[in-house]
């Protein structure tokens, strides 16, 4: 089987996400070729594309907040989105594209490609059976007005949310969000300690900011420094992604007990020497989380889709979500000294998330090739 694997870079979540089914299509003897459609008009229009995202969402998200209430009131309205006429403007070199390689199966992990297959299809064009992978825990605006023959949303509790926004139920799959299978792999906190050199008579907690560095996480670091300081045997691990600026200002603070670092791909390792997770509700990174079996403090969300994470997450059980406050971030770490709540809270995640997501969804495209 030929897969083709369509995402974008507006954020770490969608290109992992894809990354994981290629790695499964891979390994159960398919081709995979994954890329960024934009990169079919210019590699500049992409790296455009994706940056501009990006810096938004780290300097300005009350402006990105905004834009996804926007969105919200605007799926409302009869016709088709901006977001579809803009991306109709790629159909040409798509359909070039398709034209000059052999695909039997088209995985979009992000809604930009969906909405060019979708402009594909409303002009009559041959187009390979696709499949849209929802990487939040909400149905973002105009993943209704896609054209797709299958959805993989997060879990079955989310199917009725995803019909209510105008997905046909019979084409929705709530198989997961698909990980990298590093997050599932069995092993001790020891081994992982061992591996990353660090203490395992310590209590770790580690905090990200996803796969960006954003949200108010130089905030949520401080405070968190404040109260690890007064624990003993207590570390504070920092991962701020991409964000080199973020990096930069939190070396030079010099926090105590807090060892900062930049972007890694150790980052299944260190969930599991970690005790607790502090991150924002990104969909890709609370999945990563929720496999590998952390308890979760969520916070400072980017207004909007993980916002919906956040809650998801929280009412169901699998997280804790706060504000970013002195009181509600020493209320959540002490999680730390209750093992009950926290085996309670791992045992939420192993009843809703699916660590298998990648194999099921190669499956499902196996049947649809």
């Amino acid at each position: 089987m030929d897969a083709l694997i369509l995402s974008c870079g507006t954020g770490g979540g969608h290109n992992a996400a894809g990354s994981a089914v290629a790695a499964e299509l891979i390994r159960r003897g398919h081709h995979a070729a994954m890329f960024n459609p934009y990169t079919l008009r210019s590699e500049r229009l992409a790296e455009r594309i994706d940056s501009l995202y990006i810096e938004t969402v780290q300097k300005a998200p009350t402006v990105f907040g905004a834009v996804y209430r926007a969105g919200q009131l605007y799926r409302d309205l009869p016709g088709r989105s901006p977001v579809y006429f803009v991306n109709r403007g790629m159909v040409p070199v798509m359909q070039e594209y398709l034209s000059r390689n052999h695909v039997d199966v088209i995985i979009a992990p992000h809604l930009f490609p969906a909405e060019i297959l979708t402009g594909m299809k409303r002009e009559g064009l041959p187009v390979p059976k696709t499949i849209f992978i929802a990487t939040d825990y909400a149905c973002i605006p105009f993943t209704e007005e896609t054209e797709c023959d299958a959805y993989v949303i997060p879990c079955a509790e989310l199917e009725e949310s995803f019909v209510s926004c105008g997905l046909p139920a019979e084409k929705l799959y709530p198989l997961g969000i698909p990980v990298s299978s590093r997050f599932s792999q069995k092993g001790t906190r020891e081994e992982a300690c061992e591996r990353l050199g660090l203490d395992p008579g310590k209590k770790y907690v580690l905090a990200a900011g996803g796969s960006m560095g954003g949200g108010k996480i130089k905030k949520v670091i401080q405070l968190l420094s404040d109260e690890i300081a007064e624990r003993q045997d207590t570390e504070l691990l920092v991962l701020c992604g991409s964000n080199k600026q973020l990096y930069k200002e939190l070396m030079e603070k010099a926090f105590p007990s807090v060892t900062v670092m930049g972007f890694t791909s150790e980052i299944a390792d260190y969930m599991k020497a970690a005790c607790l997770f502090v991150t924002k509700p990104g969909g890709l990174s609370s999945t990563e989380a929720a496999v590998s079996g952390i308890p979760i403090i969520h916070v400072a969300p980017i207004p909007g889709c993980e916002t919906h994470n956040a809650r998801f997450f929280d009412e169901h059980g699998m997280s804790r979500f706060c504000h970013t406050s002195r009181q509600d971030l020493a209320d959540a770490l002490d999680l730390l000294d209750d093992e009950p709540a926290r085996l309670a809270m791992i045992r939420r995640q192993q009843a809703l998330i699916h660590p298998d997501a990648a194999v099921q969804i190669s499956i499902l495209a196996e049947n649809m090739a």
